[in-house]
């Protein structure tokens, strides 16, 4: 008999990206989720043959009108009941703005029971210092902080939302609490923050997460985890579609489940500690499947890498240019995650991090 779900029936609106060949985006989101027990509804933002990590790819972008109309079309046949819901990429101001827009419609809906609806905010900008959407984005984003209710941007993406600079947990810390106390953000979720720290092993990576207290204040706890030595793309569409389905469980499953379920963001009182949170139960599950998976990716780049080689020998390219672009794509179609043959690690990861307070 298969293990049951570890969530209730749940039926979750992801809006992301969509790649025919690779795993990030809603390609990532939607058999995360699914395979946890999600009932998901992929409405993509882009249509493209790869992931723009291959530094080449053909495909469309979705306008503002055209995401709007696709949710209206939801609407009309009774198919927009979502519990939840996931966005990520999302290309240009008047996009995010529509996708704001049903966010907020879907809450509206949800007035007489605040806890019936739950959004979370991947606000996709850009990362390592660098934007990759159009400056207008980062103030759209902004204006729609208050309705999500949990946000995961990566540390440059906090710095933009924030305007805090982040050059050290104290700096971190400070961010969280703007986006607390300024934008009203029940739940933040900083995700990949690479900052040197007494406690922190060479080689680590944290995720650094936060609930507001009634009054505001930050409620701080920190998991450090091994970095791999590899780059991937998508992991912060999995990072994403998991906690979705975590949160849910962590929630169901909290001693205060009656309580937490009908309130606002499922915000947990002020007297429990940051690392009993809800969001904290949620981020130790989150981060051990995917450092699962994403060990596992590395392990089989090696083997592919080896194969590409034989193939560039088998085609005789020998140019240098055009052997360095070849390589360059066969490795990216390399490092692609791993989802299909590791569900196991997605829903029973055997390894385990631990929370602990800031």
């Amino acid at each position: 008999m298969s293990a049951e779900p570890p969530v209730p029936e749940t039926r979750v609106l992801a809006v992301a990206s969509h790649v025919v060949s690779g795993h990030v985006g809603n390609k990532i989101a939607v058999f995360a989720m699914q395979s946890l027990g999600c009932d998901v509804a992929a409405l993509n933002t882009v249509q493209f043959s790869n992931h723009t990590g291959y530094r080449q790819w053909r495909g469309t972008r979705t306008s503002a009108e055209e995401i709007w109309d696709i949710y209206e079309g939801l609407k009309q046949s009774y198919l927009d009941n979502f519990d939840m819901m996931l966005s990520g990429y999302v290309p240009g101001a008047a996009s995010v703005e529509a996708v704001g827009r049903i966010a907020k419609e879907l809450r509206s809906r949800k007035a007489a029971s605040p806890g019936d609806f739950f959004w979370v905010l991947d606000p996709v900008m850009g990362d390592n210092g660098k934007l990759y959407v159009a400056d207008d984005v980062a103030p759209a984003y902004k204006k729609l902080l208050n309705h999500a209710d949990l946000i995961l941007p990566n540390q440059f993406e906090a710095e933009l939302l924030s305007g805090v600079k982040i050059e050290s947990m104290e700096t971190l810390e400070q961010a969280i609490q703007v986006l607390h106390e300024k934008f009203e953000v029940p739940h933040v979720v900083i995700t990949s923050v690479s900052l040197s720290h007494p406690d922190h092993p060479a080689s680590s990576l944290s995720v650094i997460g936060s609930s507001r207290t009634s009054t505001g204040q930050a409620r701080t706890f920190k998991i450090v985890f091994p970095c791999i030595d590899c780059y991937f793309s998508g992991t912060g569409d999995m990072f994403g579609a998991l906690m979705v389905v975590r949160m849910r469980e962590a929630v169901t499953n909290a001693p205060d489940a009656d309580t937490l379920l009908q309130r606002r963001a499922w915000l947990s009182d002020d007297s429990v500690a940051a690392v009993d949170l809800p969001l904290a139960r949620a981020a130790e599950k989150v981060l051990a499947s995917m450092h699962e998976v994403l060990t596992k990716t590395c392990e089989g780049m090696e083997v592919e890498m080896k194969k590409a080689e034989a193939t560039l020998e088998t085609h005789g390219v020998t140019g240098e240019e055009e052997r360095a672009k070849a390589l360059h794509l066969l490795k990216s179609r390399a490092a692609e995650l791993r989802l299909p043959r590791n569900v196991g690690s997605l829903r029973s990861p055997t390894i385990a991090f631990r929370a602990v307070k800031m």
